[in-house]
Order: C-alpha cells, then sequence, then structure tokens
C-alpha cells in the first residue's frame, strides 16, 4: 500500500489532535477574556450574559484539563490557567478585580498563541489576540454597555478591525511565502491567506454597520483568531525549487538532495543513515534504484528530469513520498557520471549555507590555484624524502588533467621520476576525482596487503580528504590548507551532518559553506588513518570532557582521525 506525501500541507508531521485542541481551547479563553475586561463598562450584568461567560470559564478550564491528557503541557502554565479561567466568571460581581483576572488571562492566551515567538512576531500576536479579545467583549457585552460610559463601539470597531488588518498583512509579509502558489497549495498558505482576508471583510463591515460590527463581525474575527491561533502550529512550506539550484528537500524521515535540478541527467542522494530500499523517479517515468557510489556515502539515484516542474517519488519500500522539482528550461552543467557525487556534494555545502547558487561548474572543472600550490608543496616535499619514483593517479577530468601536469613538471624539477608501476620504494600520488580515487586506494591496500609497495606513503590530492576514500586505506596524507580539528572545519562538519542525515564533510561543500573571499591558509600534510587511540569500554570512568566515541559529531574522517605530520610547508 502506497502512503503519499500530501502536497498541500507542506508537512506529514502536524499533529491534528494537538492543533485541534489548542485551538478549541483558545477561541472561548479569548471570549472569556474579552467580556472579563469589557464588565465594569456594565451596570447590572443581565443573567444571560452571566450564564455565558460563566460558561466559557469552564469550557476553557476543562479543555486545558483535556489538553493535559492528550499532548504534553507545561503544568504550571496548566493551573494559571485553570484558576484564570474559573476567577474571571467569579469575580463578575468584582468587576475591577475580574478585570485584572482578565488581563492576566489575556497575556495567558497571547503567550499559548505566540508558541515562542520573540520580537516582532510576539509584538504581532499581542496586537492581534488583544484587537480580537476587546471585539469578542463587545459582541458579548456591547448590547449592555450603556450611552453613558463613553465608549464609542462605532469607531472602536474600525480601529479594532484596522490593527486586525495591519497585524495580519504583516504576518503574511513575515511568513515568506509572497505572492507565489504555495497561498494557495499548502493549508499554510491558505491560513496566511485568510489572516489578511478576514480582517479586511470584518473592517469593511464596521464602517458600513458600525450598529451591528460587533455581531456580524463575531464570526470574521472568530475564524482570524483560529487562523492566526492555527499558524504557529503548522509547519511552513518548504521554498519553491529554483532552477538550476541543487534541491535539498525532507523525505519520508531523512533528507533529499536533487542535483543539478536541470532538464536531463540528475542525481538524487541519499544519506546513509536514510538507510537501503530506495528508489527515485519523475511521477509516471523510470524510477531508479538507489545505490552507493565509489568514494562517495549514502545512496544515488540516476534521475531524467523533464523541463518545468514535475513530481519526483521517493520510494522506500512501499511507502512513496513526492517532491516537487522545477529543472526550468535551460540546459544544466556538463557533469560526468564519475563526478556526479563529488559535484552534488560541494552544492550541498552552499545549501547548508543557508546560499541558493545555480551550479554553474563542478569542482572537477578546473584546477583551483589553492589546490595547485598545494600539490606543488607536495611533491616538493616527496622530493627531499628521495624515493626512487612516484606513481601518479589522474583521470579525464579538467582538474586531474591539470593536476597531473603540474606533478610530473614539478616532479622533474625536483629530480623526481614518475613511473607506472608500483614499486615497493615509490609513493603513490591521487590526482583524480572520487571514483578512480576511491579505486587507486582500494588497489594500493590490495598491494600493500600482498607485498611491500609505496613504502614512502599513500599521498592524496586535497579533493580527495572524503570518508569513503581515506578510510579505503589503514593510513593516508593530504596537503590541505586547512586543519579539520579547528573549530571552523567541525562547526562546517556538525552543520552539515545535522542538515544531511549524519553525511560527513567534504572539501568542495566546506569551501562552498565558507563562500567566495574566504582566505586560503597555509599548507600542511595531515595524515587520515583509522585509528581507536584510547579504546575504553563505554562504561570504564574517563578525564571529564574527554571523548571516547569514535563516532562523535565533527569528525572529517568517520570512524577515524587526521593529525597533521608536518609542519607549515614553506
Amino acid at each position: 500500500m502506497d502512503h503519499h506525501h500530501d502536497p498541500v500541507t507542506g508537512s506529514s508531521t502536524v499533529d491534528v489532535l494537538a492543533v485541534l485542541l489548542r485551538l478549541a481551547m483558545l477561541l472561548p479563553t479569548a471570549f472569556l477574556a474579552g467580556g472579563g475586561l469589557l464588565r465594569p463598562l456594565v451596570g447590572e450584568l443581565p443573567r444571560t450574559r452571566k450564564l455565558v461567560l460563566s460558561g466559557l470559564g469552564g469550557l476553557s478550564a476543562l479543555l486545558a484539563v483535556v489538553s493535559a491528557f492528550a499532548v504534553d503541557v507545561n503544568v504550571v502554565a496548566l493551573a494559571v490557567h485553570v484558576v484564570l479561567a474559573v476567577a474571571v466568571p467569579v469575580l463578575l460581581r468584582w468587576p475591577r478585580a475580574g478585570r485584572w483576572a482578565s488581563v492576566a488571562l489575556l497575556a495567558l492566551v497571547v503567550l499559548e498563541t505566540s508558541l515562542g515567538g520573540t520580537g516582532v512576531e510576539f509584538a504581532l500576536d499581542s496586537v492581534f489576540v488583544a484587537a480580537a479579545a476587546v471585539w469578542f467583549g463587545f459582541a458579548l457585552l456591547g448590547p449592555a454597555v450603556p450611552p453613558s460610559s463613553g465608549w464609542r463601539p462605532g469607531p472602536l470597531a474600525i480601529t479594532l478591525g484596522g490593527l486586525l488588518v495591519l497585524a495580519g498583512a504583516v504576518r503574511s509579509g513575515l511568513s515568506g511565502l509572497g505572492f507565489d502558489r504555495r497561498l494557495y497549495t499548502t493549508v499554510f498558505g491558505v491560513v496566511v491567506v485568510a489572516l489578511v482576508v478576514l480582517p479586511v471583510a470584518v473592517s469593511v463591515l464596521a464602517a458600513v454597520r458600525r450598529d451591528r460590527a460587533y455581531r456580524l463581525g463575531a464570526i470574521g474575527v472568530a475564524l482570524g483568531f483560529l487562523a492566526w491561533s492555527a499558524l504557529g502550529a503548522i509547519p511552513a512550506p518548504p521554498p519553491l525549487p529554483v532552477p538550476g539550484v541543487p534541491l535539498l528537500a525532507g523525505g519520508p524521515g531523512f533528507p533529499v538532495l536533487v542535483s543539478p535540478q536541470r532538464p536531463g541527467h540528475n542525481v538524487v542522494h541519499f544519506p546513509a543513515s536514510a538507510g537501503g530500499d530506495l528508489a527515485a523517479g519523475v511521477r509516471g517515468g523510470i524510477v531508479t534504484k538507489a545505490v552507493a557510489r565509489p568514494g562517495a556515502e549514502g545512496t544515488w539515484a540516476d534521475v531524467e528530469l523533464p523541463p518545468g516542474r514535475s513530481d519526483l517519488e521517493i520510494r522506500r519500500g512501499d511507502t512513496t513520498t513526492v517532491v516537487e522539482v522545477d529543472a526550468g528550461d535551460a540546459p544544466g552543467p556538463p557533469i560526468t557520471d564519475a563526478d556526479a557525487p563529488e559535484c552534488a556534494s560541494a552544492a550541498l555545502g552552499g545549501l547548508v549555507a543557508g546560499r541558493a547558487d545555480v551550479l554553474t561548474s563542478c569542482p572537477s572543472d578546473a584546477l583551483t590555484p589553492e589546490d595547485a600550490g598545494a600539490l606543488v608543496k607536495l611533491v616538493e616535499f616527496l622530493g627531499e624524502r628521495k624515493p626512487s619514483g612516484i606513481t601518479l593517479v589522474g583521470d579525464g577530468s579538467p582538474r586531474g588533467v591539470a593536476a597531473a601536469k603540474l606533478v610530473r613538471d614539478t616532479a622533474a624539477r625536483a629530480g623526481l621520476a614518475v613511473r607506472p608501476d608500483a614499486g615497493p620504494d615509490t609513493a603513490l600520488v591521487v590526482v583524480a576525482g572520487w571514483a578512480a580515487g576511491y579505486t587507486a586506494m582500494t588497489r594500493a591496500a590490495e598491494l600493500q596487503r600482498l607485498q611491500p609497495t609505496h613504502q614512502y606513503g599513500l599521498y592524496l590530492a586535497p579533493w580527495l580528504l572524503n570518508g569513503p576514500i581515506v578510510n579505503a586505506v589503514a593510513s593516508a596524507s593530504l596537503p590541505l590548507r586547512f586543519d579539520p580539528r579547528e573549530a571552523t572545519a567541525v562547526g562546517y562538519a556538525v552543520a552539515v551532518g545535522d542538515r544531511f542525515g549524519g553525511e560527513s564533510p567534504t572539501v568542495g561543500g566546506f569551501r562552498n559553506w565558507l563562500g567566495a573571499g574566504h582566505p586560503a591558509g597555509d599548507v600542511q600534510i595531515f595524515a587520515a588513518a583509522q585509528v581507536n587511540a584510547m579504546p575504553m569500554y563505554p562504561t570504564e570512568p574517563h578525564a571529564t570532557g574527554m571523548v571516547m566515541d569514535r563516532d562523535y559529531a565533527g569528525q572529517w574522517v568517520p570512524d577515524g582521525t587526521i593529525v597533521p605530520i608536518t609542519s607549515v610547508l614553506r
């Protein structure tokens, strides 16, 4: 049986019971608070109004208690709510005391409506809830307010309507939806529209029918109040996909990355934590199973996207989730199948940083000056160690070709031979992309297991600092311009892991996460190794702050470590 994600709600995680209970409790509470606020304006309160306010108080207290059994609530807030809901009807004989209880209850309604909102949102909550409560108060007690009280219900109705319109308009602007199709295709969008339309209708009614504005407009204000209260509990829909910008979307409990989101060949990436049995494809088209790719984490599915908008189906067992994509009409950058995972991972770094950059090129399209300088220093370092030669592994990408030529030219100046064979007294230097780099590492590990090979070490280009590649061998070295143990690098590692299901960091993603203009550091050679220097049992006592778990957040090498083995190379 297929369980389709409902694109209308924008989320499949809304707790409907909690929302309904919350709305059912807040609306009578707001009516009760409004009635209590206006009680001092009325001399002798009619019996029917007393019964209505008493009923509202009992209903509010009862629903608050019921909600405690259905959802997690703050016990102190619950107790205060029940006490104030009961106090307002009890204090009807003492209007001034009852007003203060109503003010406290109204403040509690604001807090319960805001759901932790701060700043501008909290101020808007206060204005909207207070204006609605006063409107409800006049709807309940208006006919009983004597003309001698000095209140002018007509102008006040217009003022309250204006406040509701202003608050609704600002809240709509803060929603981030703009004027796109999410306003009518998602529950969140429909609620935002209601926050604007209903107050406008009530304001028009107040201007036309001043004498009956409160009674007739109470329904509109009540619906607007319900919409306002529900908005905080409804997750906002994800941003609309932008053609050419790789899409980071949510799947059924795990994230999904679509790259480059252009017509034609795309890759759909799932983190390893998403598990297996995953597949992806355009609705009505071919669905491709997601499989592991050499040198990359997680699983990957190849998908052909048509021009324009389409629905991408993510299948996991018998569960199907729909993700909206928009490939546009322009062609995407030429991405080879071997370099697609590295390209997508680099784009993920920018998405994690909050940037929506159109993917126009991939790291394998060119050798950067920073990486070129690091490779030169690496070869010069090897020249001082005097191996019999360098075994060089490249690929056919523009970066791989340029890097291989640079290594050969630098080796010739340093008096090092570049040999095709893997001798015992050689150093292996890999400047290929992820796929070829992973193959070279697994082959080197097998050769070293059988006989002495590459005794001067295994060296990788900076962009090959990726878990599956460095963990293919016991130890490998890389020339880096940053320390993966420093705060900035660890911060990126934690950020990408949090946003993408525990995914490990990559150099290309780190660079995009930092953004353009970030200065390059000095070159040091780091060694990545699969080691656990201080193995201890989980229950064994250890020093305070000492991390014993090999899988702690922020690691650049899963189940391993990376440390500098040289000083800065000058």
